[in-house]
């Protein structure tokens, strides 16, 4: 049987709560940082908190002559967009006065870059022409012959690995017809009948190879064309 839990008072108080702790005095309530220690951290961060200590050091105004903090950041030149410099308030907004992003350009190279903006700048071409272009006089799929018939020639169907192996086992190559996979299934089932064979076990093993080829390959429709077979 599990022990019983006192109740007596000075013990335990009320039966099933367990005893309270009294702290030591004499015991240090840290094992490494003494007390002194302590108190300089908290007085530390509440002098300064840590998310200030981590804060970096203030930026200097680029403008030569400056010491004022920079708080705005300004292009350098227009071919460094991206490159900035940072500015105190006054500073930043005489940069905005002087700034010209078209100086030095003559009118025409103005209206050329203006146009090239409407690109994001990346080459471009008229409809038809250039890489990828598709002209009305491409030949395109047209399957109800809308369009005055035109139609593209068909695209080559991908052949998985399984379908490849199931065709070497009939003698068969990609683009075969119905009439072919029938053809050919007859003449090696003939073959490998088991009354031209006897017990032979390997051709009733090669038999269920060509069952299982001709299956696949019907039951998945990988024929060039022709209705589905029955």
């Amino acid at each position: 049987m599990p022990p019983r839990r006192s109740a007596e008072p000075g013990r335990g108080g009320r039966a099933g709560r367990p005893r309270r702790l009294v702290p030591d005095p004499g015991r240090r309530h840290h094992p490494v940082m003494r007390d002194a220690d302590r108190n300089a951290s908290i007085d530390a961060h509440l002098a300064r908190p840590w998310a200030e200590r981590q804060r970096p050091p203030p930026r200097v105004c680029a403008w030569p002559g400056c010491s004022a903090e920079g708080l705005y950041r300004a292009p350098r030149s227009r071919e460094r967009l991206r490159d900035y410099c940072w500015l105190c308030l006054e500073h930043v907004r005489e940069h905005n006065r002087r700034w010209d992003y078209f100086a030095g350009m003559s009118p025409a190279e103005i209206d050329r870059h203006r146009r090239l903006d409407a690109t994001w700048h990346r080459p471009s071409w008229r409809f038809g022409v250039g890489p990828g272009r598709c002209g009305l006089d491409d030949p395109f799929e047209d399957p109800l012959g809308i369009l005055r018939g035109r139609r593209a020639p068909p695209r080559p169907r991908e052949v998985e690995p399984e379908a490849v192996r199931m065709m070497r086992r009939l003698g068969l190559e990609p683009g075969f017809t119905l009439d072919e996979l029938k053809r050919r299934f007859k003449l090696l089932a003939k073959r490998l009948h088991p009354d031209l064979n006897g017990a032979d076990r390997a051709a009733e093993a090669r038999l269920r190879e060509v069952i299982e080829a001709y299956r696949y390959l019907l039951d998945r429709r990988l024929y060039a064309g022709g209705p589905a077979a029955p």
